[in-house]
């Protein structure tokens, strides 16, 4: 059954706008509230497939798809689209979800090229970082390609249809194996695995269209037929970047990180031999002694060096009395000053902390000044962290 535009539902005060899409498993449309007059998208089972002996096993595994999102919605990440109803309307069954304004990794690729491999990697860290807290509800996605894969405009990735998510468990869906082929592992093609190993599969997959702008050879093919996958390398992609690939893309799924936590570690810029070679030398424009702030940091003291930080920044933008930093004293911060803490701070945590390296993530999550791109940097650097299912600061 399909619903027209400007048709109004009857169970809840929703008015159809157009066909969003339409799949193999499930229909998408996008809807207004009449009430609240905001946009959302309503998914249905796809009523063609009514006839099909199978659809009994589709209506429940899409009310499985709402549960699931229900359950994650519980502790909401950013990066999983958020589910806010679920009801029946003359026997179809309507989920309802966030309208995820944007446009898929998929089309981005197609329309812009290749991105360029710090971009990508930002996208697929976002969408990991999401599977990280799916795997940890016991839940395995099954199906993250870059059509899944939806970008808003301020860079946030959020990743949507849960349509063939199972419990993370070895498991037999049915006989039939819903996927996509050219980016789902071949056991999960054959077997219906619902290991983790699938997710990290699929988003090593992503990872490299998303920066070759080629479809992966299909599993199937390169396990059984012995078909290559054309290296990344080939078309520019750092070493690193290669490497994840490589590791997330293993045939065998034992050969893989076993978690998405695992594989994350590889989507990290390696530390170049500058940092670790790098001379600091500890120049004041207004006499500020830093011996201790570098003492502490090669001693690895994190907590006290950031508080001897705060000394030294009070120091050098002569703001004591007040014990912060006001927007003259920003404005007037020494560049020189301002140098010296970062590039300490740089060479003792190996490139892992300083004002600089949080500038570059600040821009990888979206550059902009506002409270949901500080959420996403606090998330990034480990000052938020999640506690009776809330993110919250650290009060340290």
């Amino acid at each position: 059954m399909l619903w027209t535009p400007g048709q109004i539902l009857k169970t809840r005060p929703y008015r159809i706008e157009k066909i969003l899409g339409l799949g193999g498993f499930g229909m998408t449309y996008t809807a207004t509230h009449l009430q609240l007059n905001h946009q959302v998208v309503i998914k249905t089972p796809n009523g063609t497939l009514q006839n099909d002996p199978e659809y009994p096993n589709y209506v429940r595994r899409f009310i499985r798809e709402g549960q699931i999102l229900a359950q994650l919605c519980q502790n909401a990440h950013p990066g999983i689209v958020r589910v806010s109803d679920l009801f029946e309307e003359k026997g179809i069954h309507c989920l309802v979800m966030d309208l995820v304004v944007g446009e898929s990794l998929w089309h981005t690729v197609q329309q812009q090229g290749r991105l360029p491999d710090t971009e990508a990697v930002a996208i697929i860290r976002q969408i990991g970082e999401a599977l990280t807290d799916v795997h940890q509800a016991g839940i395995v996605h099954r199906d993250a390609h870059p059509g899944n894969i939806m970008l808003r405009p301020n860079g946030q990735a959020v990743l949507i249809d849960f349509g063939i998510a199972s419990e993370l468990m070895p498991t037999v869906i049915s006989s039939r194996h819903p996927c996509n082929p050219g980016f789902a592992p071949w056991e999960q093609q054959l077997e219906g695995s619902g290991k983790p190993t699938v997710d990290i599969y699929a988003l090593a997959a992503s990872l490299y269209y998303a920066v070759t702008k080629q479809s992966p050879t299909p599993s199937l093919q390169r396990h059984f037929q012995n078909m290559a996958l054309k290296p990344a390398k080939d078309f520019g992609v750092q070493d690193w970047v290669c490497l994840a690939i490589e590791k997330g893309m293993a045939s065998e799924a034992q050969k893989r990180p076993q978690s998405m936590k695992d594989w994350l570690s590889y989507l990290r810029e390696p530390i170049p031999q500058t940092i670790a070679s790098m001379s600091v030398q500890l120049k004041s424009a207004r006499g500020v002694d830093y011996t201790r702030l570098r003492d502490l940091l090669a001693a690895g003291k994190w907590k006290e060096a950031d508080q001897e930080t705060l000394k030294v920044m009070l120091k050098a933008a002569r703001p004591e009395k007040e014990g912060w930093l006001n927007k003259k004293s920003i404005y007037n911060f020494p560049c020189e000053d301002l140098r010296t803490i970062d590039q300490l701070w740089v060479k003792y945590s190996q490139g892992r902390f300083g004002f600089s390296v949080q500038k570059k993530i600040w821009l990888e999550v979206g550059g902009r000044v506002d409270g949901e791109t500080e959420c996403k940097l606090g998330d990034r650097v480990g000052w938020r962290k999640t506690r009776k299912g809330q993110k919250s600061w650290l009060k340290y």
